[in-house]
């Protein structure tokens, strides 16, 4: 924890610093760096275009079913940002800069008990304390282009819906086709990568997104990407990029007299590195042949396209609302699907979907609750590797097709800033039904996972 309290110095430092330079004209540089209060500095320095928060989310989670083994943990990250408009502290219009970290503390139950490719929070990373995004993003014209550049995610903006983030489940988040198929899995949590990125209104219901990414944040080695990325630093610059583009098309339905905002957004990706094939050694023979080499072919390539939709069903405030959101009073459904070539991927098709309820419990206007299911097909290829494997050696050991997760959650707000989030989660088929690592035999699978949780979220 020295760490953290040595970086969250260093951006209060920064924050007062460019705050006093900005200034004002009648208030002295003491009166607000020796505040009465934490919130009078904060206000302070938010007047000035410092903005300072902090997001604290702890899950207690156990299976008391299926995967390696049974058992509990407790997970934590800590999440300090710090965005700074440029606007206010030098007059430059439409710039603005955002950097946060990560503090992250525990033992996942995915790496550790269950073993399944969709992790149970969206939280779960190794131990560390990290960077993750720090970039500067320029508008133009009223907002209608965005520019973005530096260390940055993907998951806000591509492949989401507005819906999924009720849910705890990983997969809801960062869909696990893209978690699992890019290396290290892609610029999402835990990992922020350098990149570039647009968002332009082409239109008032069609919005274009655009992005180039390193398309692997880790150095080369075996271990965890997440260990070789330490503290997020690694800034590569000079691997195969990450492609990934998609457009927005929004419109409205008019069902029983009420509007219903919705929209959809194709999209696709491509990723220029080399991928191991998942079947086929470098002489063409099955990577299960004993006589074979074991060291996979080398693929050129690789891409995914998908798709995402999202669809107001019911609004009690009727004609009032003019986009999706799921914070808003009423019933939201979303469903995503994707694509990516079987012979260079674990999963070659993806599809999720939920539906997400807002501010109907009487005496409860904020609260939310919802049911989302996610299936991950394993590729044909690694199917057939499996196949392969039987044959050669004569044991019926399993082979993997698929893994599905279902999740309900309901998301009660406390008070502002404190959400807690009982959830349940069913897994089948953790890792597609692979093999369990804890049966000496190799001819058991994963067993299928009962998940119950909660997780407790503090804001300021």
């Amino acid at each position: 924890m020295q760490i953290v309290r040595a970086v969250l110095l260093s951006i209060m430092c920064w924050s007062a610093t460019s705050a006093a330079l900005a200034g004002a004209k009648d208030e002295s540089a003491a009166a607000w760096l020796f505040p009465q209060s934490f919130n009078d500095w904060h206000d302070a320095l938010a007047n000035r275009g410092v903005s300072l928060d902090a997001t604290y989310i702890a899950d207690t989670i156990g299976n008391v079913t299926g995967g390696m083994q049974q058992g509990v943990i407790e997970f934590g990250r800590l999440d300090i940002g710090v965005d700074t408009d440029f606007e206010k502290q030098a007059g430059w219009r439409g710039t603005t800069a955002h950097a946060n970290i990560f503090a992250i503390y525990g033992n996942g139950l995915t790496r550790n008990y269950i073993g399944n490719l969709a992790p149970v929070s969206e939280i779960e990373a190794l131990p560390d304390v990290r960077l993750y995004e720090a970039y500067i993003e320029q508008s133009f014209w009223g907002g209608a282009l965005l520019v973005k550049i530096g260390q940055q995610a993907a998951d806000a903006d591509f492949f989401d819906s507005k819906t999924d983030d009720l849910f705890i489940n990983g997969t809801f988040g960062w869909p696990a086709i893209d978690a699992v198929n890019l290396p290290a899995g892609g610029p999402s949590p835990p990992i922020a990568v350098p990149g570039f990125s647009v968002k332009a209104k082409l239109a008032p219901d069609i919005t274009a997104f655009a992005a180039i990414f390193n398309g692997d944040p880790a150095e080369p080695g075996s271990s965890d990407a997440q260990l070789r990325d330490h503290h997020g630093l690694a800034f590569r610059l000079d691997v195969p990029p990450w492609i990934i583009g998609q457009v927005e098309y929004d419109y409205m339905l008019k069902i029983a007299g009420m509007n219903l905002p919705a929209s959809i957004t194709p999209g696709a990706w491509y990723h220029s590195g080399n991928f191991d094939d998942q079947r086929f050694d470098i002489e063409g023979l099955s990577l299960a042949d004993p006589s074979g080499t074991g060291v996979p072919a080398r693929l050129n390539g690789n891409y995914g396209i998908f798709v995402t939709l999202e669809q107001t069903l019911y609004r009690p405030l009727g004609d009032k609302v003019k986009e999706v959101s799921a914070s808003t009073p009423g019933v939201t459904a979303f469903a995503r699907a994707a694509y990516c070539p079987p012979d260079r991927n674990l999963i070659d098709y993806y599809f999720d979907g939920g539906v997400g309820i807002a501010g109907l419990v009487p005496g409860r206007q904020s609260d939310r609750f919802g049911t989302a299911i996610a299936y991950m097909h394993i590729s044909s290829a690694v199917t057939a590797l499996d196949l392969d494997s039987q044959s050669f050696t004569g044991l019926p050991t399993p082979v993997r097709n698929f893994e599905a997760v279902w999740e309900v959650i309901y998301e009660a707000h406390i008070k502002s800033g404190w959400l807690l989030q009982p959830f349940f989660q069913f897994v089948i088929h953790p890792s597609g039904g692979a093999p369990n690592p804890r049966d000496p035999t190799g001819l058991s699978r994963l067993g299928d996972a009962l998940v119950f949780g909660l997780t407790t979220t503090l804001k300021y």
